[in-house]
């Protein structure tokens, strides 16, 4: 089984840089990981000041002038708060720039900052992102047929691959089959495993509607650096930061280290050497029967050249490793 291997990032701000130093950071880190051969790499859409990138097709149009090969796409697009027709035609352009390597993940978003920014009710959180997802589809469809109204530029025979982000919704899960889009699912704690009944669903509401298999992929956070301890001595002060950032606005208690432990040891912080996370990811991948996994490189102010270590660790070591453990008959 061939599985791909990406990366996320948010544009977390980084110790002593600006919006605009840390959006030129992510541009070169994104190029490192193209030089590497890493598959994708997914841009967050925020609008808030602890994350520069507000538009990331931007930023991704930029990566493509300086890339050949990586995949290019969001994690994610904050749909409910968009035209989905803009989407298209933003995304249309951006496939034809980098030459047919423009992927969505479209998503509700686990920030509300841009409903009243962009004059939107938040009790319409639900009904906003159906309608869009809805009208992005038809877009799709036409401009695969050729029929009805088109919008451009058109994509072209290969089309658009569009994933849907899913936190933990059955009812996103069953929207995602029955548009029949790929699944994404956002995992960012606790054991991966209490999303297998997710990706059952997923499976079953496509065969009820006689669509064929479709890719399911995983978005985690992580950090790669050349010993365990290293990478946990380097992503701790960062990760309680912003864990405790967005935990003071959500009404949670403070993390603590032995919170951040369990989540290295036992739940979906893919932290460590390149042999560890490189393990824990094959797990989580024949666990879900994956076909992409994308690791967040990205937590709070983490520092920049760490980033650009733990992506080189990445690409020259856990991906080689991922891949031969997922062809392995033995158990990572």
């Amino acid at each position: 089984m061939h599985i791909e291997l990406g990366l996320d990032t948010f544009g977390d701000i980084t110790p002593d840089a600006t919006h605009a130093e840390v959006i030129r950071n992510v541009v070169e880190e994104a190029v490192l990981a193209d030089a590497l051969g890493i598959d994708f790499i997914g841009l967050g859409e925020h609008h808030r000041p602890d994350f520069a990138i507000s538009a990331p097709e931007i930023v991704l149009a930029a990566i493509a002038s300086r890339t050949t090969r990586i995949r290019l796409g969001t994690s994610v697009t904050v749909l409910s708060t968009d035209d989905p027709i803009r989407v298209f035609e933003r995304f249309s352009t951006l496939n034809a720039v980098s030459n047919r390597r423009a992927e969505i993940i479209l998503g509700r978003g686990s920030f509300t900052e841009s409903f009243p920014l962009f004059g939107f009710d938040l009790n319409d959180y639900e009904t906003l992102f159906e309608e869009k997802v809805g009208r992005l589809a038809k877009a799709l469809e036409s401009d695969r047929t050729g029929s009805g109204q088109r919008v451009y530029p058109p994509l072209g025979p290969a089309g658009l691959k569009v994933w849907i982000g899913v936190g933990g919704s059955p009812e996103s899960v069953v929207r995602a089959a029955r548009y029949r889009f790929p699944l994404m699912l956002a995992i960012i704690g606790g054991d991966p495993a209490r999303f297998r009944p997710y990706v059952d669903l997923y499976e079953r509401t496509l065969g009820q509607l006689g669509s064929e298999r479709l890719e399911v992929g995983v978005h985690s956070p992580g950090h790669v650096a050349d010993t365990d301890d290293e990478a946990k001595e380097q992503l701790w002060p960062a990760y309680r930061e912003m864990r405790n950032r967005i935990g003071r606005e959500r009404g949670w208690p403070p993390t603590s280290r032995a919170e951040f432990e369990r989540e290295v040891e036992e739940g979906s912080l893919y932290a460590g050497s390149p042999d560890t996370v490189a393990r824990k990811i094959a797990s989580t991948t024949r666990l879900l029967g994956l076909s992409r996994f994308d690791l967040k490189y990205s937590s709070g102010p983490l520092r920049h050249d760490w980033m650009l270590r733990s992506i080189e660790l990445y690409g020259r070591e856990v991906i080689p490793r991922v891949r031969e453990l997922a062809t392995s008959q033995i158990l990572p």
